[in-house]
């Protein structure tokens, strides 16, 4: 029987995204390709992210992709990548092309929002 450690110490400690060091924290670009659309696959990308504690938007775009600009820290972003390879049950998923965000580009987000398409933005 192996011995673990008791998660108590601070290199256990579980951070709030808020609290979080902000060079800890990543924001990518999200388009997902597929049968994306129509699908509830932002309404249940919205329900894993916040379980994820991961914030910013996605939205439908015109091409039938999904975007999403998610920041959060690496662990569960990753989680949430893994994720959209799969999307809901009634999605089939083609591709997830993740893109790195330019730091200049960085906002902060207080939570993760359901956004309507706006053309030009």
């Amino acid at each position: 029987m192996q011995n673990h450690p008791e998660p108590h110490g601070p290199e256990n400690a579980i951070l709030p995204l808020a609290t979080a060091p902000a060079a800890e924290l990543r924001t990518i670009r999200l388009l997902i390709s597929g049968r994306v659309q129509g699908v509830f696959y932002r309404a249940t990308m919205a329900e894993a992210a916040q379980q994820l504690n991961i914030t910013g938007w996605c939205r439908n775009l015109p091409d039938g992709r999904v975007e999403a600009i998610v920041q959060g820290l690496a662990g569960p972003l990753d989680a949430l990548i893994a994720w959209c390879h799969q999307g809901p049950p009634k999605a089939q998923v083609h591709a997830v092309d993740v893109q790195a965000v330019a730091s200049d580009e960085v906002a902060s987000y207080a939570q993760f929002v359901i956004l309507a398409y706006q053309p030009g933005v």
